[in-house]
């Protein structure tokens, strides 16, 4: 049990214990001002019943949205786990050392590119693609909050991309497979949108000698 489950535990009982003397008090000032309305005071246990199924209910209710926020929790502890993985991929040497060889050594023009490859090309070219399918089956719509990956996956995927997806075009079209790295293409997608969306007009810029 962490922490936060025990301090919620206590919050819940001390919620519990003070209903339980509001609402018997209340049961009490009720029982004694009865007279003053009607002609004969109900039963004193019985309204002390009535009470306590009202306070039944609230804390039924009070526990069910404290098992709703722990839910919430364990879902964002989860997402935070993904993305910590994925960050450290996207960031490990191979990945980055592949990065750098697509961005530095692939050709423009996929149609003579795919034909002059070397064997450690075509290895760099496919972990990066791996990679980033990767990435796009466990951040697709409705998974993890964008909010949590976008902000330092987006130019990663954009710059790849824009070195990429003529060969994934070009290869898609040559096999005749329209769903060939669809997920990297979907992805790279949502990486534009939200770089539109928060930093509009910029563009990506190229440099040699980059770290």
């Amino acid at each position: 049990m962490n922490l936060s489950t025990k301090a919620l535990m206590g919050v819940m009982l001390l919620l519990t214990g003070f209903s339980f003397m509001l609402c018997l008090g209340l049961t009490v000032v009720a029982w004694k001002i009865s007279p003053v309305f009607i002609s004969e005071a109900p039963d004193f246990w019985t309204m002390v019943e009535a009470f306590s199924t009202i306070l039944g209910a609230a804390t039924v209710v009070s526990a069910g949205l404290i098992a709703v926020w722990q839910l919430r929790e364990a879902s964002s502890s989860r997402h935070i786990a993904v993305v910590d993985r994925l960050f450290d991929e996207m960031n490990s040497k191979e990945n980055v050392d592949a990065r750098r060889w697509v961005y530095q050594e692939l050709p423009d023009d996929p149609s003579q590119g795919i034909q002059g490859l070397t064997e450690e090309g075509r290895g760099k070219v496919k972990t990066v693609l791996n990679t980033l399918d990767r990435v796009a089956f466990l951040t697709q719509r409705g998974w993890i909050p964008d909010e949590m990956t976008m902000p330092w996956l987006n130019l990663m995927v954009l710059k790849v991309w824009q070195k990429l997806g003529p060969y994934v075009d070009y290869e898609s079209e040559r096999r005749g497979e329209k769903d060939y790295y669809d997920g990297v293409r979907d992805l790279a997608e949502r990486c534009r949108r939200w770089r539109a969306k928060h930093f509009p007009g910029e563009e990506i810029t190229w440099m040699k000698d980059a770290l």
